[in-house]
This record gives structure tokens, sequence and C-alpha cells, in this order.
């Protein structure tokens, strides 16, 4: 019964998503059942089965606690870190009825895995990136007495597969207005690092400072009659009993707004490519009108993976942001580093998100493991907007002559698959 009413309740959040629903690039046309993807059935590669695997073999212990359940082993299994922690209190999602500005869902994140935590909740949700599937989602039995197993949750499909996710199961980020007395929920609207700070954050606590740029969120009744809605903390805001700790940094929404994004356009490219090469699947093989189709409809795909993947719509910041909780700093001294000791994962928040403005989930298991057909494509015209072969000025605003070098050489020294002609000196 409970199944059948959160199903319920995704298909009415649904109905309200759909109105406002923007389909930001291609959506994926087939089925997630195609022989070629088999979504419900094929053998998983992510880090929620490794700790499933991990449990079974006693090698991994949970903890229940009194008020937040297994969230902190969870935590640790997951590798996810305290200071990812996301404060949303708009009700669009799996129990929504539970969730609100005085009990707000707290998300916690890396760049494999996703973790939503509801207080006095029924369950953990866990959205993991598969290697091959995309995003498979999962829960966790809140309950002292359950053995702990992360169990896969086909019920948040209902919500999770729109044209906002590209048609694929993937992630989604929404900010939504304050809704009125009689609503259960404002109007949502999807967003993605293409949409100015203005746009974003509603139905969410944001902790830091985005200096003389505003945006949508704390706007919450609690805030009400401030001069100013930045916090510090969202200390006194609720009971914080419970929760991991009082922030929810806006350096960590503005990174997982992008890694949404990212991460739903690299399961459309993967699934693409399986369904339409016969070619992957022996003993067929492809005609050549077959490879020259795919070889179109790939080099299409491929423009929209990198344009996001190197950031070239992305909404300028107007103005410093900074946040409080660590997640910066941590963030920005992660990721493998080239022998001048950069990292994609390092942060900019002065222009833009990035210092050096390539994706670092180019670094992904889902990366690596696309077909030659579909990372072939992406790969060329990764080069011909790095090396200044593409002349639209569109490019050239978005990267500086140094932005582009300096990617070059970090993939260089990092990327072990990169095609020999990266070794070439940019123009």
């Amino acid at each position: 019964m409970r199944t059948l009413l959160t199903l319920a309740f995704c298909l009415f959040v649904l109905a309200g998503i759909r109105a406002v629903d923007a389909q930001r690039a291609g959506t994926f046309m087939g089925s997630a059942e195609d022989p070629a993807i088999r979504y419900s059935t094929a053998p998983l590669n992510n880090v929620v089965v490794d700790v499933n695997r991990k449990l079974e073999a006693g090698e991994l212990q949970f903890t229940f606690d009194s008020r937040s359940g297994f969230l902190p082993s969870a935590l640790d299994a997951l590798k996810l870190p305290v200071d990812s922690q996301l404060l949303v209190f708009s009700r669009l999602s799996l129990q929504g009825k539970r969730i609100g500005e005085q009990n707000p869902r707290a998300l916690f994140f890396n760049d494999r895995v996703a973790l939503g935590w509801v207080r006095g909740g029924d369950v953990l949700e866990v959205a993991a990136h598969d290697e091959t599937e995309g995003v498979v989602f999962y829960t966790l039995n809140q309950r002292a007495d359950a053995a702990p197993r992360f169990e896969r949750a086909f019920v948040c499909l209902g919500c999770h597969v729109t044209g906002n996710t590209l048609n694929v199961p993937g992630l989604l980020m929404f900010s939504t207005t304050r809704p009125e007395a009689s609503q259960y929920s404002g109007l949502p609207r999807h967003i993605d690092h293409s949409d100015a700070l203005a746009k974003r954050f509603g139905g969410w606590f944001v902790t830091g400072s985005t200096g003389s740029a505003h945006h949508m969120g704390n706007d919450a009744a609690a805030l009400d009659g401030r001069i100013s809605r930045e916090l510090t903390s969202v200390e006194g805001l609720f009971d914080a009993d419970g929760y991991r700790a009082l922030s929810s940094d806006v350096v960590a929404h503005l990174v997982l707004t992008h890694q949404a994004g990212m991460t739903n356009l690299l399961t459309r490219a993967a699934w693409e490519t399986r369904v339409a090469d016969p070619s992957l699947h022996p003993p067929f093989t492809s005609t050549p009108g077959q490879q020259a189709s795919i070889a179109a409809m790939m080099a299409g795909i491929a423009s929209e993976v990198v344009d996001y993947l190197l950031f070239i719509d992305e909404a300028k910041l107007t103005d410093r942001v900074r946040g409080g909780s660590g997640f910066a700093e941590r963030f920005s001294a992660s990721g493998p580093r080239d022998r001048k000791g950069r990292s994609l994962y390092e942060l900019d928040l002065n222009r833009r998100l990035m210092k050096y403005p390539c994706s670092y989930l180019f670094y992904s298991p889902a990366f690596d493991a696309l077909p030659p057909a579909a990372k072939d494509p992406i790969y060329r015209r990764m080069w011909e907007v790095l090396s200044g072969q593409e002349q639209d000025p569109r490019y050239r605003t978005a990267l500086s002559r140094a932005d582009r070098q300096a990617i070059v050489e970090i993939l260089r020294d990092t990327k072990k698959d990169l095609p020999p002609y990266f070794e070439n000196v940019t123009k």
C-alpha cells in the first residue's frame, strides 16, 4: 500500500512538473527495456552495489540511530561528506508529505551518488550513477529491526524519467515558487547551469553569500520580515535534531546543478548509441548506410554533450560566491592533478563555477564506459573547440585561449585514453 501511495504522489508531482517541462536538449526516444539497455534487469556496477556486497559479506556494519536512523552509517559507507548537505523544503519528492520548512529534506552527494534523508521518513532514498545504466534508484528501510540493504526502487521513475532528464532515468533540479496557502507545493521550474542565479534555489535553504546577486532561496516564513534573507547557518529556523549539519551550502548547490545535467547527457549519449548501433551486439553488424546514419546522429549528440561539458552556455556569475561549510575548499582540493598541480575540480566562484571550465565528470566511470561510437565524436568535438578550430564567437566568448590551453594540458596529464591528436598545440 505504501508503494502505491508513493507512486500516486509521484504521478501527482509529475503532472505538475510537466506543465512547466522545458526540454533543454534532445531526448532519448527509445525504451529503457530495449535489449541493448535492459534497465530493469541488466547487471549493475555502481557504488551502491559495492556497499550491498560488503553488507552481505559482513565486511560492513550499519548502526541505527534513534533520530536519524541509518543515515550516519549510510553516509560513511557511500563516502558522502557532511559539507555537501543541501536542505530543501519544497515537497516535490517521494516523501513529500513529511517535508516542509520545519522539516526540510537533507540531500548529500559526491560525484557518483546522492542520498536523501527525511526526518521521520520511512526510507533513505539513494540515486547512484551507474557505469552503463544511467541513474539507478534505491531505498533503505529506516527501521531498527530491518537488516540494512539498499533495495532497487523503480517507483522513483514516475518522476525521474521526463523531458527534463532527457527521457532517461536521471537527476532533477528544480527551483520552486513559494506556494499559496491553499497549495500543496509551489510551481516548479527545471534548472541547469545555464540559468542565472535569480532563477535558482526556490524551495531550498541556502547558506553562504552570492554578493549583490539575488536568488530565490530562503523564501520561508521563518525569514519573513528580515532585512536580508542571506544565511550563514540555518540555526534557529527549525528543530535541527537529527540533521548532520546546519548548512545548505550555495557552492554545493551550484556544483550539484551542473552535475545533474551532465549526468543525464552522458546517459543519453550512451543509450542512443547502444540502441542504434547493431555492431555493439554480436553477431550483428552494421551496414555502411547505418554507420553513416549513426555517425550523423552522434555528431549532433556530441555537440550537446561537449557544450555542457565545457560550460559553453553557463550563466556567468555577477559577483563573488562564497559558502561556509568547507565544501568549496574540499572539492577544489580533490581530483587528479597535472604536472603543474592543476585539477578540473578546482572552483572559481568569481566569474563562473569552475576555474578550468571542463566538467569533472569527464573522469566518471560512465564516461569511460561510453561506446566508441559515442566517445569518439565527443573527443573530436572537444578538440575542435579546444584547439580553436571552432570559429563560432560563442565558443571564444565562453573559453579564452588560456582556458583552452589549460584544459588541454590538464587532460593530457590526467586522462589515460585521450586521443593522440590532443598532443597538438592549441591555437
